[in-house]
């Protein structure tokens, strides 16, 4: 299978896509936000040949669960994985507030479980090794990139070959992430658009990832701003305290600056040398090598 940059991938099967009503809706863009998503899909982008380093990610752009700020928090953050020769792929994943859902709380994970294992099953025809396929997210984003990285119920099965590839990323970034559901730290906007409104303690705490993590849990990367008043970094923290417990591998950054506005570029202060200390934890951590042989 042939794939070029900003290639458009659908990752279920026309008539079989899961937890959904087959409404007739479309899809609802503006503004550079997706509000409507119908068709879950992810935005290919392939560093070149000689440039492919071997690894991959998939990028869950941020919104509060409302809303996708795909530019920002995924279009730009994949070009920039490009250029240390990562593929990288904008999870265009379904909002638990769309009306064609059965079941709101799942829809976003089993979109990111199956771009997992769509790209792992695809690996060789890409030139990914499969065992470097990693997640990120901001924001919300982040919480759906924990989400995938500590919640093991297969949520994304459907009968096909793909239910026999692992949808377990090897590999976490998180910038400015929503983690806790369940406790005073919690972002309310994110709990009531994930769960709903009443949404039961049960619930919160299935869906808060800092109380799923196991010694299973792949390595991870945070970076966070101590005056983010919209999420508040305790969230980070409370995450950062449950990978230590469990003895994962984990960089923790928590800059001065930066809110909840943490960019690709024209970060305030320190926060700018975000990007550079998360390429060098790929390289340390052996996500890419330093360097490509000469071929």
């Amino acid at each position: 299978m042939a794939a070029y940059a900003q290639d458009f991938i659908p990752i279920w099967p026309k008539d079989n896509i899961p937890n959904s009503r087959h409404l007739k809706l479309k899809d609802s863009i503006a503004n550079d936000r997706v509000f409507r998503v119908m068709l879950p899909g992810m935005y290919a982008f392939f560093p070149g040949k000689q440039e492919n380093k071997g690894a991959a990610v998939v990028i869950c752009p941020g919104g509060g669960y409302e809303h996708l700020a795909y530019v920002i928090s995924g279009l730009q953050l994949a070009k920039w994985f490009n250029t240390m020769g990562i593929s990288a792929f904008v999870l265009n994943y379904r909002l638990p507030n769309s009306a064609d859902l059965k079941q709101r709380e799942t829809g976003p994970l089993m979109d990111a479980q199956r771009a997992i294992r769509y790209i792992r099953a695809n690996a060789v025809n890409w030139g990914i090794n499969t065992d470097k396929i990693g997640i990120m997210g901001s924001s919300s984003g982040g919480h759906l990139a924990a989400s995938a990285g500590t919640i093991g119920d297969d949520v994304s099965a459907i009968g096909d070959s793909l239910d026999k590839v692992s949808f377990k990323p090897n590999f976490m970034i998180l910038v400015s992430p929503v983690i806790d559901l369940s406790t005073s730290y919690a972002h309310a906007g994110s709990v009531k658009s994930l769960l709903g409104p009443g949404a039961s303690d049960e619930l919160k705490k299935r869906f808060s990832p800092q109380l799923l993590v196991t010694p299973a849990t792949p390595p991870c990367f945070i970076v966070d701003a101590v005056n983010d008043k919209t999420v508040n970094p305790m969230n980070s923290l409370l995450f950062y305290q449950a990978l230590l417990q469990n003895k994962i591998p984990v960089s923790f950054h928590a800059f001065p600056q930066g809110g909840h506005a943490i960019a690709l570029r024209n970060n305030p202060g320190s926060t700018e040398l975000w990007t550079q200390l998360c390429e060098m934890w790929m390289v340390e951590t052996g996500i890419i090598p330093e360097k490509l042989n000469a071929k």
